[in-house]
């Protein structure tokens, strides 16, 4: 499973060792100062929107980022995901006297995330990707700071409402901190500035893998509305996740992105399909994908990723350069220039990322990940509109895409848009 992963009913076995990670957006109370805290020494009030084992996480972590929080409002769409969510940070014995959610502060449907953001001074989005530039949207508007999930649209026109939002967040000093977590692994952060200082001379190419078993799948019961069966098992409906090339695989796209200076890609030729997963419940995602990322200065990135029970698993990336070679999940580097990380202390991702965004609201010293974890998102979306498709797909092509996946409305409806799976050269790009 994804190590950012808002999906399961409880958190995961990763999120129970940490309890962490999901994302903060910092909102006003009435008479308080509209710039959410900037600055201050004040206590700051938690809101929860994404009760799943990623957003449990995410609360656990910002509850112990700083000492003077408490988690104060929760959101989901359903009460069961909420209540469970709520149960298991209770269970958390360090997190005592930092959570106080009232029966009143619990607030469930499609438009739980305003209630949320308008109770509390940090905001956690941690829903199904969907729903993330409508909420970040809002958060800005109130004058939030953020902790955004990735990845943070899945499809062109939610990301440019993200951009924009980006773009209004900095104009407002607020921070905005990604859910890409390995950004902020101190290992990880150690092997980049290697690699950007010359360790392995001119990057020639770049590989990374991200190869899993099948996920979690949380059945049908006959009072489920269809979209209550789709957001129940959300991993599977391209609106909502944005298939798992996005959903999962986002992350070694990030470290290939990384490993490029931010540079975005010039095109992709992307293919896939379903080989094992044919059954309908799992929707109309694909089960494995392989792309080719080629930038403007020649250097080529190769993708591959699968979700596959029975199979083989490898998360690994590579970069490769005219001195060395950087395998970036070992934070080693072979060649002229033979390194290895060996820091000590403790390095988990996951609370670092929760521990700058706290320490960046205390000292006004605002951060915008905005650039990098949007790019990000548009390396996971064009390798799906090419494979989807069976065209080689350009930056601009995917950023001005109009291919809007919304539903016909967010009401418990049965009847929603049934796109079928993709079929290269059958599916058109938009």
């Amino acid at each position: 499973m994804s190590p950012n992963d808002s999906s399961a009913p409880y958190p995961s076995r990763r999120s129970m060792l940490r309890l962490g990670a999901a994302l903060p957006l910092a909102t006003t109370l009435p008479g308080w100062s509209r710039m959410a805290h900037s600055g201050t020494n004040d206590s700051l009030r938690i809101g929860l929107i994404g009760c799943g084992g990623r957003g449990t996480g995410a609360a656990a972590n910002a509850l112990r980022a700083d000492p003077d929080v408490k988690l104060w409002a929760m959101g989901d769409a359903f009460s069961d995901m909420l209540e469970n969510s709520l149960a298991n940070l209770e269970k958390a014995g360090d997190l005592a006297g930092k959570i106080d959610v009232s029966p009143e502060r619990r607030f469930t449907g499609f438009d739980a995330y305003r209630q949320v953001i308008d109770q509390v001074d940090v905001v956690l989005l941690a829903t199904s990707p969907h729903f993330r530039p409508l909420h970040v949207e809002y958060a800005v508007e109130q004058g939030k700071h953020l902790f955004v999930e990735k990845p943070v649209a899945v499809d062109a026109p939610g990301l440019r409402r993200i951009e924009a939002a980006c773009k209004r967040a900095a104009e407002k000093r607020l921070s905005l901190v990604s859910g890409l977590c390995y950004r902020y692994q101190f290992a990880k952060k150690a092997t980049f500035e290697r690699i950007h200082s010359g360790d392995i001379g001119e990057i020639t190419a770049l590989q990374c893998t991200y190869n899993t078993g099948g996920l979690w799948h949380r059945g049908h019961k006959p009072e489920w509305s269809e979209m209550e069966y789709q957001m129940r098992n959300w991993l599977y409906f391209p609106w909502l996740s944005g298939d798992h090339i996005a959903e999962q695989h986002i992350h070694s796209l990030d470290k290939m992105l990384w490993a490029m200076g931010d540079a975005a890609p010039a095109k992709v030729t992307a293919s896939g399909g379903r080989i094992v997963r044919t059954d309908p419940k799992y929707g109309t995602v694909y089960d494995h994908f392989n792309s080719v990322y080629e930038w403007a200065n020649g250097v080529r990135g190769f993708s591959s990723c699968r979700q596959m029970n029975g199979t083989s698993h490898d998360v690994s990336d590579y970069a490769f350069g005219t001195k060395g070679t950087a395998a970036l999940q070992h934070h080693r580097i072979q060649g002229e220039n033979k390194w290895r990380w060996r820091g000590d202390g403790p390095d988990d991702m996951y609370q670092n990322e929760h521990n700058a965004l706290f320490e960046a609201i205390r000292n006004d010293t605002p951060i915008n990940n905005g650039d990098y974890m949007i790019k990000s998102t548009m390396l996971a979306l064009m390798a799906r509109m090419s494979a989807y498709s069976g065209q080689t797909v350009t930056w601009e092509q995917a950023y001005q895409s109009q291919l809007d996946l919304t539903p016909p409305a967010y009401a418990w409806i049965n009847e929603l848009p049934d796109p079928g799976v993709a079929r290269p050269g059958v599916t058109r790009f938009v």
